[in-house]
């Protein structure tokens, strides 16, 4: 976190029903999984555990009308996981709305509301 400067930190996430069904770390899992070619490889690569991983690829699998990630049984040397062609096509999407929110930076806005916050808060008012 930048200090001493305001700063516009944008996070999407888009939901179904109460879940997450897109947002920027089941973008990042998903990736890994597309690199890694299993879950519990890609739940390491990203320092969290094999359940947490799994848990994040169902929800995202209940979430869209078709799954992101298809698994296979097997150990390591049959099974592993992949992002199907729909999951690519997600995450595709999800970058360059990524992308095309980071560019309010650049907005009228944006230096309007930055150039108007305090670079930090000021102290409590006594009553």
């Amino acid at each position: 976190m930048p200090s001493g400067e305001p700063f516009l930190k944008i996070k999407l996430q888009l939901y179904c029903g109460g879940e997450i069904a897109m947002g920027p770390g089941k973008a990042d899992l998903l990736e890994a999984i597309d690199r890694e070619g299993s879950i519990s490889g890609a739940g390491r690569a990203l320092g969290m555990s094999y359940r947490r991983a799994w848990m994040l690829v169902d929800t995202m699998n209940r979430c869209w009308s078709k799954p992101l990630v298809e698994t296979a049984p097997g150990g390591s040397a049959r099974g592993g996981a992949r992002v199907t062609p729909f999951g690519s096509e997600v995450l595709q999407r999800f970058r360059a709305l990524q992308l095309r929110a980071e560019a309010v930076r650049d907005s009228e806005d944006w230096s309007a509301l930055q150039a108007a916050v305090r670079s930090f808060p000021k102290e409590h008012q006594r009553a």
